[in-house]
């Protein structure tokens, strides 16, 4: 089942933090996340949903296959407020942060263009 995962500017104390960021949002993996033996478990766990996939049953495939699951189901939600030059910074540091991702940017409506929207789906 997807699942989001929700970081705020002010929820990244260290830094050091954006670097397994980068790293999962280039690849979908964070080198040593877990040990031998946490994968072990992990793929004894998905081991089923590999073979009912069609998934070879060696050490590779089974990585690769949950590689693919969390790249499917993990999603990363990141609120960087764009004050300042942190977010500017950041995304120089952590290239992943910009080119992996959809930016967004909220500014405030005016009420006209609220209601206006608002109105519009209400009808449908």
């Amino acid at each position: 089942a997807p699942h989001a995962f929700l970081l705020t500017d002010g929820q990244i104390a260290d830094e050091r933090f954006l670097v397994f960021l980068n790293d999962f949002l280039a690849s979908g993996n964070i080198p040593d996340l877990f040990t031998r033996e946490e994968y072990d478990s992990h793929f004894g766990a998905i081991r089923n949903f590999a073979k009912a996939a069609g998934v070879p049953d060696d050490r590779d495939a089974l990585f690769q296959f949950f590689l693919d699951r969390v790249r499917k189901n993990l999603h990363l939600v990141l609120c960087h407020s764009p004050v300042g030059d942190t977010f500017r910074i950041r995304g120089r540091k952590f290239p992943a942060l910009i080119s992996c991702c959809v930016v967004d940017e909220f500014h405030p409506w005016p009420r006209d263009a609220l209601q206006d929207v608002g109105m519009r789906f209400l009808e449908e």
